[in-house]
């Protein structure tokens, strides 16, 4: 029997919110504060940072109601939209539908550490020598990273599929 697409998708947001939680309690619990280990050289490294703001902080110094507006009312008011449109939208595509799950369940692990904890836990940070340069990130925030791509891969995809049926 194969499950229904609304559990589908219930199922994929909450593998997205879990691996995130998850590998956050382990970051507070074993790495210390504002620490640097290596896991591949210096390249690819573990920190642990709670960032006030949002994506490399940004936000972080702003008045506190603005803070509370843009960083948890508008964000929820955001995935609300999209979780809406996601389970009305019956004809979406595989690909855009797991893309559209990755960037609510990782939004929403972000918003909720936000309500709890007053911020987000970032650990990860790649540093390729300069030729490419992260700031410090987490699960949630690789979650949305990779929705987006799948979101933007399936529209070129159907895209192409549209235009050359015409």
């Amino acid at each position: 029997m194969k499950p229904s697409r609304s559990i589908f998708i219930i199922v994929l947001i909450a593998v997205n919110i879990a691996l995130d939680q998850i590998s956050k309690v382990t970051v507070r619990t074993y790495v210390s504060t504002k620490s640097q280990t290596e896991i591949i050289g210096s390249y690819f490294t573990m920190h642990n940072v709670e960032n006030k703001g949002a994506f490399l902080g940004m936000g972080s110094d702003l008045n506190p109601t603005i803070k509370i507006i843009v960083l948890l009312i508008l964000p929820i008011i955001v995935l609300g939209f999209v979780t809406r449109y996601l389970f009305r939208e019956k004809s979406m595509d595989r690909l855009t539908l797991i893309g559209f799950a990755c960037i609510i369940g990782g939004g929403i692990a972000n918003v909720f550490d936000r309500i709890v904890y007053g911020s987000v836990t970032d650990f990860f940070h790649i540093d390729l020598g300069g030729v490419f340069r992260t700031g410090i990130f987490n699960v949630a925030d690789m979650s949305v990273t990779f929705g987006m791509i799948l979101i933007l891969t399936a529209s070129f995809i159907y895209r192409k599929k549209s235009i050359s049926e015409e």
